[in-house]
This record gives structure tokens, C-alpha cells and sequence, in this order.
């Protein structure tokens, strides 16, 4: 006699399932035809692969992995230098913008990034207008942007760069020591991004 089915498992691996599916399907649609806005993403990946309006869409999480994965299948040489060319760009900045503390974060710093990616740097700063001022004293045209979340606080600029967009998030020194972690997502001051950049260099020369 056969054991018993467990629907509650099944369906429970079918929503796993569909979840990898819709975060790979998206992961495509981002690097490969520059959507920048996630949550369009993973509802046309959905769409693609004929899943009703109900089903449950991946966290941004489980997005940056599954570029990650897309990038090491398809990315190559072309994905290779154009992470290495905004790191580069973000190290300019933040040798520029080293009275603040400069962090690199988001997918630049972890390596998912897409050309169509901003560069993301986390300054510290008691007054954010400290940082405008010295924009505006070097000539630098930038932009104020809305937060990333309603709980942000931080203040945010864009900085419309020729080699990539920089995006630059203002916090106070309490701001910072308090701001949440997600999981192992990388923060990389100055020398670290040097030594990636190195790093990079001397696999080239090792090709």
C-alpha cells in the first residue's frame, strides 16, 4: 500500500519552483534588456512563463542570485568589464568623496550588477548639505532623489556621471551604525575596491 501524498509539501515545492523559475526569468530580462524596475520585471517573467497573477514573485534577494547566475552562464568578458569599469568609476568617487567615509554597496560592490546599474555609495555626514556644498563647489551637477523605502532616511543624489550613474545615500554617523544588514551584502571602502580592481587586473594578464 502506498503512503499517503502530502499536498501541503507538494505545493510547497511548486511554489519554490516557481519562484526560481520567475527570479531566473527576470534575472534575463534586467541584464539583457535593461529593465530597471524589479517588481515589472518579475511580473512580466511571470507573464512569460504562463503562471497566473496569483502566483508568489521572488524577493529582490533571491534576484541579485539569480543574476549572479546569469552573469556567470552569459556574462563573459563583456560583464567582466563592465563591472570592472564601475568599479573603477566608484573608486573615483570615493577617493573624491573620502572626507565622508564613502561604502560601496549594492550590486557593484556585490558583483550582480548590469550596465544599466547605478553605482551606489554610502556616505556619513552630520549635514548632507556638507556633501551638496562640495558638489556644487566642484562643478558637479547632481540631483536630490526620493528615498528607496518609506523606513529610509537617509538623503539621497545622483550624480550623472559619462561612465556610469552614481548614486550617492547621506547618513548620519547614528544612521549608520544603526542601518540593517541584509544578510552577507558586501560594504566596501576605498581599499577594498582597489583590490578587486587589482585583482581583476592581474587576471587579465594571467588570460
Amino acid at each position: 500500500m502506498s503512503a499517503p501524498r502530502n499536498p501541503g509539501r507538494a505545493d510547497g515545492l511548486r511554489v519554490l519552483r516557481d519562484r526560481l523559475r520567475i527570479a531566473q526569468a527576470a534575472a534575463r530580462l534586467i541584464a539583457e534588456h535593461g529593465l530597471t524596475d524589479w517588481t515589472l520585471a518579475k511580473r512580466k517573467a511571470a507573464r512569460q512563463l504562463l503562471l497566473p497573477d496569483t502566483a508568489p514573485l521572488p524577493s529582490n534577494e533571491e534576484i541579485e542570485v539569480a543574476l549572479a547566475g546569469h552573469h556567470a552562464l552569459f556574462g563573459g568578458d563583456a560583464h567582466a568589464a563592465a563591472l570592472l569599469a564601475q568599479r573603477t568609476e566608484a573608486l573615483g568617487w570615493m577617493r573624491r568623496l573620502a572626507a565622508w567615509e564613502p561604502l560601496l554597496v549594492g550590486g557593484v560592490a556585490a558583483g550582480w550588477a548590469t550596465e544599466h546599474t547605478d553605482v551606489r555609495l554610502e556616505l556619513v555626514a552630520d549635514d548632507p548639505k556638507s556633501v551638496e556644498m562640495a558638489l556644487a563647489g566642484d562643478g558637479v551637477a547632481y540631483s536630490a532623489l526620493p528615498p528607496r523605502a518609506s523606513d529610509d532616511l537617509a538623503a539621497h543624489l545622483r550624480i550623472d556621471s559619462p561612465r556610469a550613474a552614481v548614486r550617492l545615500a547621506i547618513l548620519t554617523p547614528q544612521q549608520r551604525r544603526n542601518r540593517p544588514r541584509r544578510g552577507e551584502e558586501p560594504r566596501l571602502n576605498a581599499d577594498a575596491v582597489a583590490a578587486l580592481i587589482a585583482s581583476a587586473g592581474q587576471g587579465d594578464e594571467s588570460s
